[in-house]
Order: C-alpha cells, then structure tokens, then sequence
C-alpha cells in the first residue's frame, strides 16, 4: 500500500509497504480503507519545521475518513462498509487525568501525524474505542472535517453556558470559524469574529457568522462598542494566535468576563497580568476533544447547524501531497481546508 512520511521538514518520501491484514487484528481494532484526509495548521508547522512536539520521521494524516474494511471479533461500534472517522489520541488510561476522563490531557498523550504514526496510506488500523460511525450520506469530505469541527465543540463548551451572551472569536481561519459556528448554535446572543483578512471574512460570512470585522480597518473596542453597544461582550475565544489579539481581548471584554485560548502561540504574549486580576477575567486552556465532542460534531453537521463547505480550498491527489503544502504556502490569504483525495 502507498504511505506518506514526513522525513524531515519540508521532505515528504512516499513508499510501498505491506497493508495490515485483517487476519492479524486485535479483538478491538478496526482495518480502515482511508479516502479522504484533511490538512491542519499543526500539519503546515511540522512541515515547516516549526512545531515543537512533532518526531521525524513521521506518516501523515489525522483528520480523515475511511471505509471499515473488516473489524475485530469484539467490535460492536461500526461494521464492515461503514463510513467511519476516528481520534487520533494515543492515551495512557492510568495517569490521573485519564482516571478523571480528561484523556485530552493524558500525561502521556501522544497524537498520530506528531508523536505517532497517522493514517497518510490506504489501510490504517484503529482502537474501536476512538472509531465514530459518520450518518449514511455523510460527504467523505466532511467526514475528515470532523476533526477540526470537534475542535470547535470542545473549544466553544469550555466556556460554560453562551445562552444570551456576547461573544468575540478573534481569527477566522478554519478552526475560528468553526468555533464561531458552535458558540453560535450553543444559544450565544451575537457573535462577531475579527481578522485582518477580507477574503477569510467572507468565508465566515458564508458560514453564517454575519458580524465579521477587520480589525486592521477598526481597532476591536471601536467594532465591538459599534455592535453590541452598552451590553459589551462577556466570553472572547482567542484562535489567531498573536499576542496583539489576546491584548485586544483582555483590554475589550467585559469585567468578570472569560477568555478562551484556542490557538497555538508561536511566541508567548507578553500578558498584563495586573489587568487580569484587577478585572477578574477567567483565561481557559483548552485541548483538542473528547469522544463526546466528536458526536457533538456529527450531529450538529448532520443537522446542518455547523457549514463545512464554504472552508474547503481545493483537493489533491494522494501522489500531490507536497504539492498541497506548495500550494498553501503559496495561497495563504486565501486557503482554507485543503484535502487529500485518496
């Protein structure tokens, strides 16, 4: 079968190795045919050489779909020909925060496509316990979006109830539009997003966000005063990962308010930490998904309340992998989710 590895930064070596065979599964493992795979933001690091815990060599791939091609004898959760997703978290079960059902945070979390394999090949092999049935009809191409969209699920929850409240979600890429779709179906008053690009704006837009602002044209207290008026906005999600962002955030949201930090932080901000206890603000931490959050993410897709469509660029050939990083790098105002067609 064909396989994809990450050698080295900017080096992706594509090899012919022997397929899993369903004869040799575990009781509880599944054999994958992978169709879809979808590039991510911590992907575009590792291939730049710019994310901290990813290992070289390594396959790619860990936002994907596939077809259950055979499954173990005590496998209840999905069945031969299912169309499946699954998490790619590789967890202890035994350090305290696993015991406590914060596996996201397992103390010795390893995630495929950084610190373990990932599913860039035709056949993949997975735990049943991380395997989630996708609805029959379900796009292959939203099936690998699941991922990033569980990403908004955990990331919008981790704020607490949003029923009748304000919401700033600073950065429209991907991930923020996905996260301002979830706080928006979790009952959030008004949502506005911000960015300093016009075109990611307009996604947004597209994704039913209606209040998006620039904040290079209007600096977010002024936006933010224009829009929700003497309300203010109580709960702010930072997902642009620049300490000019989270600034901005601190300064703007309401006293007693809460932020949650979603983006990774090439550089730590430097913070106003007088600020933060003087106006009570609440910084929340939040780490990719539980299995629940995934179920989340199908439903509200299936129901139509989280749009995937308008952030999908383009698709390449499996054999075009590299060409797919060639082409962000050389679109990066304008390229959103791209995918990997197998």
């Amino acid at each position: 079968m064909r396989q994809a590895t990450l050698i080295s930064p900017r080096h992706i070596e594509f090899s012919e190795v022997p397929a899993p065979e369903a004869a040799n599964l575990g009781e509880h493992q599944v054999l994958l045919r992978i169709k879809r795979i979808g590039i991510c933001g911590s992907e575009i690091h590792s291939y730049h050489g710019k994310h901290p815990a990813t290992f070289y060599p390594v396959v790619q791939g860990h936002e994907y779909s596939a077809e259950v091609v055979a499954i173990g004898s005590a496998v209840t959760v999905c069945s031969k020909g299912d169309m499946v997703t699954a998490r790619p978290q590789l967890v202890c079960r035994e350090c305290n925060p696993c015991r406590r059902g914060q596996y996201n945070v397992c103390e010795h979390l390893k995630v495929e496509a950084f610190q373990a394999d990932g599913a860039a090949r035709d056949y993949f092999v997975v735990d049943d316990d991380r395997v989630v049935v996708l609805p029959e009809g379900m796009s292959p191409d939203w099936g690998a979006m699941i991922e990033p969209a569980s990403v908004g699920a955990h990331a919008s929850a981790r704020a607490g109830d949003l029923k009748g409240k304000n919401v700033v979600v600073s950065g429209s890429g991907t991930i923020g539009i996905l996260v301002a779709q979830f706080v928006k179906a979790r009952g959030a008053r008004r949502v506005l997003i911000t960015d300093v690009s016009d075109f990611r704006l307009s996604v947004a837009r597209k994704c039913g966000i209606t209040d998006t602002l620039n904040v290079m044209q209007t600096p977010l207290e002024e936006g933010a005063k224009a829009l929700f008026g003497e309300e203010g906005f109580q709960v702010g999600f930072e997902v642009a990962g620049v300490e000019s962002s989270i600034r901005s955030l601190m300064a703007g949201i309401e006293k007693g308010g809460s932020i949650v930090v979603v983006a990774v932080f090439e550089k730590d901000p430097a913070l106003s930490m007088f600020h933060l206890g003087e106006h009570e603000l609440t910084l929340i931490g939040t780490m990719m998904y539980r299995h629940e959050d995934y179920l989340t993410a199908v439903q509200m897709v299936s129901d139509g309340k989280i749009m995937l469509d308008p952030l999908i660029s383009r698709h390449f050939p499996f054999d075009q992998y590299d060409d797919a990083y060639k082409y962000i790098d050389e679109n990066r105002g304008t390229a959103m989710k791209v995918i990997i067609d197998l």
